[in-house]
């Protein structure tokens, strides 16, 4: 049994359909996580406590939480500590620079002197060459980051730094914004409320991205990035 035509024709048209809707970016609803480069993983799972002894009467039993006097300050596998976004930083450079060249060179010939064609009064030779060239340039950028983001310790250092990784989402109106932070830590600049700069973390890594049609409104498509990147002009 033969299929009918209008029926292939209408297979041929779906297929085409779905393998443009795979080709062209945005088409999907399911937005993918855009890469991360702070250090990995952004969470740690703490250490299984060791079992607790029986109960002997005591008010405090080993292995029930942390010692009875050790600061609650954050120092393990899996304590949180919260960053203080404050970032800013200005920078700016001038450049001028100039550089002026002249030469001359003149002759002549007399009618007096004993040369071939002496006969010919006026002759005379004169050469002028300047150069000239001047250049300027400036560069100027002011970036500012405020925010809060929680992160883990996922690892301590042998020296008793922390270092720390986490993550944030923000889903809003169909677009997803990610807020990552990375670094390490020293254990002497968290206060007592597990808190510390961002200006006191050391190596840190920080990332603003978004995800969603928003986001891909903003970039180039990837046509115009293909002529873009073949054009010498």
């Amino acid at each position: 049994m033969k299929t009918p035509t209008f029926v292939r024709a209408r297979i041929c048209t779906c297929l085409a359909v779905a393998c443009v809707a795979l080709a062209v970016p945005g088409c999907a609803s399911i937005q993918p996580t855009p890469p991360a480069t702070v250090h990995q993983p952004m969470t740690a799972r703490p250490a299984d406590a060791p079992r607790a002894l029986a109960a002997s009467g005591a008010i405090y039993r080993v292995g029930a939480g942390r010692a009875l006097f050790e600061d609650r300050r954050a120092g393990r596998i899996g304590d949180t500590i919260t960053i203080n976004l404050v970032e800013k930083t200005t920078a700016q450079k001038n450049a001028n620079s100039s550089a002026t060249r002249a030469s001359s060179l003149g002759g002549g010939l007399s009618a007096s002197s004993k040369l071939p064609l002496s006969s010919l009064t006026g002759l005379s030779a004169e050469a002028d060459t300047k150069s000239a060239f001047e250049g300027k340039g400036a560069a100027a950028a002011n970036n500012a980051f405020n925010g809060t983001i929680t992160v883990t310790v996922i690892d301590v250092l042998p020296n008793g730094n922390l270092l720390v990784s986490g993550e944030k989402m923000l889903t809003i109106n169909q677009g997803n914004e990610f807020i990552r932070f990375s670094g390490v830590i020293n254990a002497m600049n968290i206060s007592a409320s597990n808190t510390t700069q961002s200006t006191q973390v050391a190596d840190a890594r920080i990332e603003y991205r978004g995800s969603g049609f928003l986001d891909e409104s903003n970039a180039m498509g990837w046509l115009h990035r293909f002529f873009v990147a073949i054009n010498p002009f």
